[in-house]
């Protein structure tokens, strides 16, 4: 019996006792994490060191480097996050609806646990604490499998997380972490049918894809973020060079990243060497179409089909100049992830034409993609972002990591 299947059979047998206790107990176990996380910032950043030092030694790109670098600050962000957690109201047993039906029974719908959630990431070990505290509130036990490049951080974090929900009185079994990461140990978690109720895959589109295609245990997609940002002809230009200043350079390997700038051909004159200026200020490379390129010059590298297509979760944007909101539309409609995109506009219209004919998880208006956060919403720190429909879309928080049960009271009904 393999490690997987053994972590399988510890979680689901965790589950029954983690899906019935009391807000009271998850929220005082989730208060012990925060301080664990704390107390021991020291033997995290330790541990980090060792998966930088490895990141630059196999060539990570700098924005990677980003994403799994850990600070004092970074580890106080996760901590915070968890007590943000214990402040969210808790959505098991919350009763969605209540009637008495036809034959006098009394019908309830309430909010009930997922069960044992599978969660597959990348090289972000602060998922590791975000999922872990996400599950455990929403009554949901984990098994956690992140990156390589991760490995000693998540350790490092889920050891003290299963310290503390033990300090607490709870079986560590309720948070697991898979530590072989080969592609082996993934491949067999999307099989572990019979232990897993659902699997989360957070991180590039090519484990998306993997997940997605191989699975044999429910998934929901979340993650690959192509996001855009329309210049409609009555923006105002300054905002539109802050707006994808902001959206692309503020933390440009997330997914909530802009990666798609459309801009209207009437402004592209005067607008693009504005934003060109902001942008520089970051050394961001622009990949233009041939009338970018006409205005901008030799700075800008021409862009191919695959710009458009693919998240360059680096100081890099893609530029397509459109004839007006029709093409671009149609653009986003053809490239789009479904995840985040805006528009920057005067025309109340055509605002209100782009909220309802774009389909994607998160829309807006003369506003950065970057707020499309679980934390921002109002949810806590979020397990991803779903970009399908069923069951859950958009920043997954609490509500989201719980399925429904009716719940029917009777006093000897009996259908004939």
């Amino acid at each position: 019996m393999t490690t997987t299947v053994i972590l399988g059979q510890k979680a689901k047998a965790a589950a029954p006792s983690l899906a019935a206790a009391s807000t009271a107990r998850k929220n005082h176990a989730l208060a012990l994490m925060a301080a664990a996380l704390r107390d021991n910032r020291d033997e995290i950043l330790a541990a980090n060191d060792k998966d930088i030092d490895y990141g630059r030694e196999h060539g990570l790109s700098e924005s990677l480097l980003d994403r799994l670098r850990l600070t004092a600050g970074r580890i106080e962000g996760m901590a915070k996050g968890i007590e943000d957690i214990v402040s969210l109201p808790d959505p098991c047993g919350e009763v969605v609806s209540g009637a008495v039906g036809t034959q006098e029974l009394d019908i309830k719908c309430v909010r009930v646990p997922l069960g044992v959630i599978g969660i597959i990431y990348e090289a972000r070990p602060n998922v590791t604490s975000d999922a872990a505290a996400l599950c455990f509130k929403s009554g949901n036990v984990c098994i956690l499998r992140g990156g390589k490049e991760a490995i000693n951080s998540n350790k490092a974090i889920a050891a003290v997380l299963r310290n503390a929900a033990e300090a607490a009185g709870f079986t560590p079994d309720c948070i697991s972490l898979i530590e072989d990461t080969t592609r082996a140990s993934a491949e067999e978690l999307m099989r572990l049918t019979g232990y897993l109720d659902v699997l989360i895959p957070r991180g590039g589109a090519g484990l998306i894809r993997s997940v997605v295609e191989n699975a044999k245990v429910p998934v929901i997609e979340t993650g690959t973020g192509n996001c855009h940002a329309f210049v409609d002809e009555s923006a105002d230009l300054t905002m539109a060079a802050n707006i994808i200043f902001n959206a692309k350079t503020s933390r440009p390997s997330v997914c909530n990243a802009l990666e798609t700038m459309l801009i209207h051909r009437s402004i592209a004159e005067t607008a693009l060497p504005l934003i060109k200026a902001r942008l520089d200020e970051k050394n961001t490379v622009i990949k233009g179409c041939e009338e970018t390129v006409r205005i901008l010059g030799d700075s800008v590298v021409p862009a191919s089909e695959e710009d458009f297509v693919s998240e360059a979760l680096d100081y890099v944007i893609s530029c397509k100049v459109v004839a007006d909101i029709d093409e671009a539309l149609g653009h986003i409609e053809k490239y789009s992830t479904k995840h985040s995109e805006c528009i920057i506009t005067s025309d109340y219209a055509n605002s209100q034409r782009f909220l309802r004919e774009v389909d994607s998880a998160a829309v807006y208006v003369n506003a950065s993609t970057r707020f499309t956060d679980g934390g921002v919403f109002g949810l806590g720190a979020e397990i991803g972002i779903s970009t399908q429909k069923l069951h859950a879309r958009g920043p997954m928080g609490l509500r989201q990591l719980t399925s429904i049960k009716y719940i029917i009271s009777g006093n000897g009904q009996i259908r004939e």
